[in-house]
Order: C-alpha cells, then structure tokens, then sequence
C-alpha cells in the first residue's frame, strides 16, 4: 500500500534532480570546450581582463576596483543572508508540533506521511545550506581580492602575481554562481511538497530556460542567428 501511495515520488522525483545535473554537466563541458559560446565563459574571460585592467593603471582605478569587488560581495551577502533566513524557517516548520500535512492529505498526488515531509523539507534544509556554505566562501575569496587586487604588480610583486588574483576571483565568482544553480534546484523541490508531478514539470520547464540563459548564440552575417555550433549543441 505504501508503494501505491509513493511510487511517482519514486520515479518523477529522481528525473526531476538528473535533469538539471545532466544539463550542468553538459554545460561545464561547454565552459571547458567552448567557452566564447557560453555566458559563464565570456563572463571569465572579461573578469580576467578586467583584473589585468585594473592592476595595469592601478593609481587611477583603484577606487573603482575595490567598490566593483565590494557591490559583488554585497550581492553575496544579501543571498548568504536569505539561505540561511530560509534554513532558520524550514528548522522552525522541521521541529513545530503543528502538523502542516494535514490539509495536504486530499490535494496532492505521491506520498504525504510522516516521514516523506520530513525528507522533503530536509532536502530543502540541505540544499539552502550548501547554498549558504557557497556564497560565504565566495565572500572569502573576493574579501581577498579586494586586497591585494591594489597590490603592486611586476617583478616585485612576489606571489602575489596577476594570475594569482584573478584565480582568486574566478573561484569567489564560481561559488556565488554555484549558489545561484542550488536556488534554482531549490524551486522543484520546493513544489515537491504538492507533489511529485509538480516538482517533475517545473525541473522540465526550467531547462530550456537556464538554455537560453546560457548559451550565446553568435551573429551571422546578413541576419541575426544561432551559429552552426550553437544549434548543434
């Protein structure tokens, strides 16, 4: 009887989460392989020649490297912020004596017991604290280069050379963009709690959109369109 109760959960609810991990697979495949075809590629690139920009004419962009730096780390506080508000609420939903299962029983498809809500609104928990642990250290990392970013370069410089920095910021942006990823992994699980079928569609729709988002289609000449290797991707 269980099984009749949770087998879409046992089938939709893993199609749900491969989905996005397939799609980010082939997306860091693209990064490594065709990175001018990708927006995170082009993004790094950009963010290292802004670094050899600014450490180039250091005496007269310093202000606005640091205040560059400091508007990124602010963007990452306020999301660290709002993971850690969220797993500080779906703890007070976890160990409330108020059942909210109840008025769930009669709407929902899959299972909706005890111990099912407890696993949907821990893997919630689980997913908003890595995000948390994602942006924090993201926060380091820029912290970092918002240091030495205004240290002098050249010959002198010692360790603290230009590639140096701009690893440091490429791992501090990483981060923030892997936090972002695990919101968006957040929303099918979030409708789990009304079902599976919920969850499954709302993973199906959201591919094609991070799609878009990701993928840079390159103009050809006498129109506007997808180059041969975006479309083949």
């Amino acid at each position: 009887m269980e099984w009749r109760k949770s087998y879409l959960d046992v089938i939709l609810v893993p199609l749900a989460l491969l989905f996005p991990i397939l799609y980010h697979v082939w997306l860091s495949h693209m990064v490594r392989s065709r990175p001018h075809q990708t927006i995170i590629g082009i993004n790094s690139i950009g963010r290292r020649r802004w670094v050899l920009a600014m450490m180039k004419d250091n005496e007269k962009k310093n202000i606005l490297a640091v205040q560059s730096i400091r508007n990124a780390i602010m963007g990452g506080t306020l999301m660290a912020t709002t993971s850690i508000l969220l797993c500080s609420g779906l703890a007070a939903v976890i160990s409330s004596t108020y059942s909210i299962k109840k008025p769930l029983n009669d709407t929902v498809f899959g299972a909706h017991g005890e111990f099912m809500l407890s696993l949907k609104y821990v893997t919630l928990l689980l997913i908003f604290l890595f995000a948390f642990l994602c942006y924090s250290l993201s926060i380091r990392f820029l912290n970092q280069v918002n240091f030495l970013i205004n240290t002098p370069s050249g010959d002198d410089a010692g360790p603290v050379s230009q590639d140096y920095i701009c690893d440091l910021l490429e791992k501090g942006f990483t981060l923030n963009a892997v936090g972002n990823r695990l919101f968006y992994a957040a929303l099918p699980l979030l409708l789990w709690i009304f079902g599976p079928v919920l969850a499954f569609l709302c993973s199906a729709a959201l591919i094609p959109i991070l799609y878009i988002l990701d993928i840079v289609c390159e103009e050809e000449k006498g129109g506007s369109a997808c180059s041969k290797d975006c479309t083949e991707a």
